[in-house]
């Protein structure tokens, strides 16, 4: 059963379907979209990414929901909270995170942000997380702009070298926002 998890003006967040998941694989699992995620996966690696998000959801009520388009039901990606588990995150394992992949068609019209602060007023709200953490790399500049417009704050003292990863893709860049930034500086949608 399919339960909606956060509802905005245009987007669904809500939880998984085996159909979304083949649906997703499609549009996101492309070297565009993959790019800074170290590149496309194969079936077992997007099966394992699919039973981490799985988990996410039964162990912590929360995880990377699929995000829906109202208009016309289009799966365009994820946006959600998970819990930081990579591979040298230190002091940072456990903590809230935000995260989101999109399909390329759905870039660039906002759907990302939008998804994201519903994902954070969750966070703050339903889930009273203290605070919320988001991953990137130096790359991926357009992440690094929505975090900012998120209002999160860029935290050089909390990055970390992931092992899973060549110099391309490390160090692993840190943004946090605190719950109390959060009540104060909301952005708009």
């Amino acid at each position: 059963m399919v339960e909606v998890a956060a509802q905005t003006a245009r987007l669904l967040l809500r939880t998984w379907t085996d159909a979304d998941k083949a649906e997703f694989t499609r549009f996101t699992n492309t070297p565009a979209v993959m790019r800074w995620l170290g590149g496309v996966q194969d079936a077992e690696s997007m099966a394992a990414a699919f039973e981490r998000i799985d988990g996410y959801q039964r162990d912590f009520g929360h995880t990377l929901w699929a995000v829906e388009r109202k208009a016309d039901r289009a799966l365009l990606g994820f946006c959600g909270l998970k819990r930081v588990n990579s591979p040298g995150a230190g002091d940072l394992t456990g903590d809230f995170e935000v995260g989101w992949r999109l399909r390329e068609d759905a870039w660039g019209q906002g759907f990302a942000k939008e998804a994201a602060i519903a994902s954070l007023d969750l966070a703050f709200g339903r889930f009273a997380a203290p605070h919320v953490v988001a991953l990137t790399v130096a790359g991926n500049a357009d992440s690094h702009g929505l975090m900012k417009r998120l209002g999160m704050r860029r935290r050089a003292d909390l990055d970390f070298q992931d092992s899973r990863f060549g110099p391309e893709l490390n160090p692993t860049i840190i943004y946090r926002i605190d719950a109390a930034a959060w009540a104060e500086a909301r952005p708009a949608t």
